[in-house]
């Protein structure tokens, strides 16, 4: 499997995170440079590197003498990261509204790929297209220390992980409950986008939101 130079170190990121993210590297197992080195028929650089790379998204842990390992992600991370999600993404789409008005296609692009993946209980690809649907918004939001800011918070080892307690059988619900956020945007409406990211995320990321019943 050699792979492109130009590109090295984006491919075995990518690889190595998808192998975690698939069960395939459990949590606490080594990941060993030189093995995945050889493997991928490269040198060791770019594998040290992609290792940092995921060290500092915090889905690998380096400890001296004892090498790389898989970290866990525990469910006060999951629940933390989701708490900061809801109020980051609330924002977004009150910014992103004035540029998304009338302008919803690519999101509903992804809108459909994801409800596809949805009827086909595919987790992975729905966790894909899920993600690209907010990552679009958070773009549009025009606010680059906001895309930022989430991008650190929204690991997709983190809502995959969601997605799995949320259960193959929901992901349709989950699918059809961004329907009305792609309609206000297209509105033009923040306040309601905003809201409806934000409640979305509390529901099914099992969080109490706190201003419910305002």
């Amino acid at each position: 499997m050699a792979l492109k130079r130009t590109s090295t170190r984006e491919h075995i990121k990518q690889l190595l995170l998808e192998r975690i993210l698939d069960g395939t590297y459990k949590p606490g197992e080594r990941l060993i440079e030189l093995h995945i080195a050889n493997e991928l028929q490269t040198s060791q650089a770019p594998v040290r590197e992609a290792f940092r790379y995921l060290e500092a998204l915090r889905v690998v842990e380096t400890e001296t003498y004892k090498g790389t390992r898989v970290r866990a992600i525990s469910q006060r991370e999951l629940e933390e990261s989701s708490q900061i999600r809801a109020k980051l993404e609330e924002l977004a789409g009150e910014l992103a509204a004035p540029y998304l008005k009338d302008n919803v296609g690519r999101l509903q692009a992804e809108a459909d790929q994801f409800m596809k993946a949805a009827s086909e209980k595919d987790i992975a690809a729905y966790s894909r297209h899920d993600i690209e649907l907010h990552r679009l918004i958070l773009e549009a939001s025009n606010n680059q220390l906001l895309l930022s800011i989430w991008e650190s918070v929204v690991l997709e080892s983190r809502f995959r992980l969601t997605l799995h307690k949320i259960g193959e059988n929901q992901l349709t619900e989950f699918g059809e409950a961004h329907l009305p956020v792609i309609e206000a945007l297209k509105r033009g409406d923040g306040q309601a986008a905003g809201q409806l990211l934000k409640n979305l995320i509390c529901k099914f990321h099992f969080l109490k939101d706190e201003h419910k019943d305002d």
